[in-house]
């Protein structure tokens, strides 16, 4: 059984599971919109049960938090894919 921690030097800070790459945001997204069964996260990503629920209970406590984390990383995503080159623009150049 795993704590949640955040390290600033690990994703940026984002709570996730300690000693793991994999934050509370993806479990609940796993869960929440991706349909998942909480067993079969815990099967695929070979966490424990209680590892899954301690995730989803920490982003209930947590909804603001969590909101912002969930804002912050799809700004970055957003802001990435507006950086990367059209197809277009390989096509212009050759």
């Amino acid at each position: 059984m795993s704590d949640i921690v955040s390290t600033e030097d690990v994703m940026g800070g984002q709570p996730r599971i300690e000693g793991r790459r994999i934050s509370v945001l993806q479990i609940v997204e796993w869960v929440h919109e991706d349909g998942m069964d909480a067993e079969l996260v815990a099967t695929e990503f070979d966490l424990g049960m209680a590892d899954v629920y301690r995730a989803l209970a920490y982003y209930y406590d947590n909804v603001e938090e969590m909101s912002t984390w969930r804002d912050r990383r799809d700004r970055r995503i957003s802001e990435s894919r507006e950086q990367q080159p059209s197809p277009a623009s390989f096509t212009e150049t050759a």
